[in-house]
């Protein structure tokens, strides 16, 4: 009897050892993305606005808006309807100061900083979802709310920005690295007009900021 209970925990023991690296390897094998599913990411994002069109009128019916660069942490939220196509929430805000260029007041003269908040539902189609790299596309909509808007306090005493609903659309690819985590790298391009109110609508400053977004980051399969 103990020869046997001797011999069964040996073999055993050497069923366990052949299994533990098998379930180790499986558990750090890549999953791919799935229909059902869940991905959460977050990326450290560029948001570079084109400054693409823009005007001032009243008092000054001369010059142009410009818009500085932010760098900002940003988190989406992805769910698969089916293994190639998928519903993509992403939420950030970043802050950016305003200039005025080519005025009477002078060029790049400072106008006064505002924050962004622009929620973007995008729907996506992701090629390769079962391989490593799996790239995909994506358009959807933006809604941008602008906040804690602050006027320079210079010959600018007051400063309103108008929100805006626009569309976005978006390339990018996710990596598997190991198991359920991702490499991500990720473009967007949104499409955002506003209208500075200065110095209570005496000034009108309309701009296109249309930002191009660049993230790298991680994402997480569920």
């Amino acid at each position: 009897m103990k020869r046997l209970l001797l011999a069964s925990s040996l073999l055993t023991g050497l069923a366990f050892a052949g299994i533990a690296p098998a379930m180790a390897q499986d558990s750090d094998a890549p999953v791919g993305k799935a229909a059902g599913t869940f991905m959460i990411r977050g990326r450290v994002i560029g948001v570079i606005p084109q400054n693409s069109s823009s005007s001032i009128s009243g008092a000054i019916n001369t010059g142009s808006v410009s818009t500085s660069n932010s760098v900002a942490p940003e988190a989406d939220f992805s769910y698969f309807i089916t293994d190639n196509i998928a519903l993509e929430l992403i939420a950030a805000t970043t802050k950016h100061d305003l200039y005025a260029d080519n005025t009477p007041l002078g060029n790049h003269y400072r106008v006064g900083s505002t924050w962004v908040l622009p929620p973007t539902l995008l729907l996506q189609y992701h090629f390769m979802p079962k391989e490593r790299f799996s790239p995909y596309i994506g358009a959807g909509l933006n809604v941008s709310f602008f906040y804690s808007t602050s006027p320079a306090n210079n010959a600018v005493t007051q400063l309103a920005m108008s929100n805006n609903v626009g569309a976005a659309v978006q390339a990018g690819f996710d990596y598997n690295i190991s198991g359920h985590w991702f490499a991500n790298v990720d473009v967007k391009q949104i499409f955002v007009n506003t209208t500075a109110s200065i110095n209570g609508g005496a000034i009108k400053a309309r701009t296109a900021l249309n930002p191009t977004v660049v993230g790298v980051g991680l994402g997480y399969r569920f």
